[in-house]
């Protein structure tokens, strides 16, 4: 269960969905043109109801898993102002010479305490989680690997527990099925209509949708530094062949198409308060420039 960190309503939250993602015309906030955001789905939520809010200049968002931005971008198909990951080994296949790290995460198992498949994931707790997803009575939903980093990072953990926990089955083999999953920005939203017991997430989307959750060790939830050679004995291979090891979890921006207006909604994204408010997690030596980073942004 989130432990003590000030959640938004969840109701709030439900009740800002129909702008979730949504296209704002350049009319909405004057005759200023938007300066447009491709984000992580996992962002979205800290985006609309963070990041916009504290904006004078409109924002037009897509929010979608960003393995699947990072080909979108890559292959010249569409290009935003500003292009923000959940994992920094996405922009390898970008034509950029630097970004950002602004933002750290870790992954937990989120659970429905209403339903007896949630409650079951509650009572195995953090040092018996994994048997209670090898359950049948239990429904599990995820996000797809081919897509975002929350699916393979998802594939990472079952890895790593197998070790942790000196398992007698390979949970990457026995625990995940194609029925368990969902669109990362409607992972959560599952449970709202019943169709999942437990999810396994950002410990960010948890915090900003007011979900209890299961947290996970060091060791397997991706998300302490130190354990980084551990993380990277693990991999997924995407689908044009590019393969992504395991690490700890950071989230990076850069800016595709610089002005005086991009770049302050650079510098609002990579350096706002609000991160911390919606679940994420900010080192003090974030924001952590990579590359060649331009004189307007350093």
């Amino acid at each position: 269960m989130a432990d003590g960190t000030p959640t938004p309503d969840r109701r709030e939250f439900l009740a800002g969905l129909a702008c979730a993602g949504c296209v704002v015309p350049s009319g909405c906030l004057g005759n200023e043109q938007p300066v447009t955001l491709f984000a992580a789905g996992s962002l979205n939520d800290a985006v609309e109801r963070g990041l916009r809010p504290a904006l004078n200049t409109p924002l037009q968002v897509t929010a979608r898993g960003s393995a699947e931005l990072a080909r979108l971008v890559a292959e010249g198909s569409r290009t935003p102002d500003l292009l923000s990951l959940a994992d920094p080994v996405l922009f390898d296949r970008i034509d950029t010479a630097w970004y950002t790290e602004f933002a750290t995460n870790e992954l937990v198992v989120a659970y429905d305490p209403d339903g007896a498949g949630g409650r079951r994931v509650a009572d195995a707790g953090r040092e018996a989680w994994y048997e209670a997803l090898l359950a049948d009575d239990v429904r599990l939903g995820r996000t797809d690997p081919d897509l975002d980093p929350l699916g393979y990072r998802t594939l990472f953990a079952f890895d790593l527990a197998t070790d942790h926990y000196d398992t007698d089955r390979d949970l990457r083999r026995a625990i995940p099925t194609r029925e368990q999953i969902y669109p990362e920005t409607q992972l959560l939203g599952q449970f709202e209509t019943g169709s999942i017991d437990a999810a396994v997430t950002y410990r960010s989307m948890a915090v900003g949708r007011g979900y209890n959750y299961v947290s996970l060790p060091a060791a397997v939830n991706l998300g302490e530094p130190a354990f980084a050679d551990r993380y990277a004995e693990t991999s997924y291979e995407l689908p044009d062949g590019t393969v992504v090891a395991g690490d700890a979890i950071s989230y990076a921006a850069t800016v595709l198409r610089s002005s005086p207006t991009t770049r302050d909604v650079f510098t609002r994204h990579v350096e706002g308060a609000y991160l911390t408010e919606y679940g994420f997690t900010v080192p003090d030596d974030y924001p952590r420039h990579r590359g060649d980073v331009p004189d307007t942004i350093d």
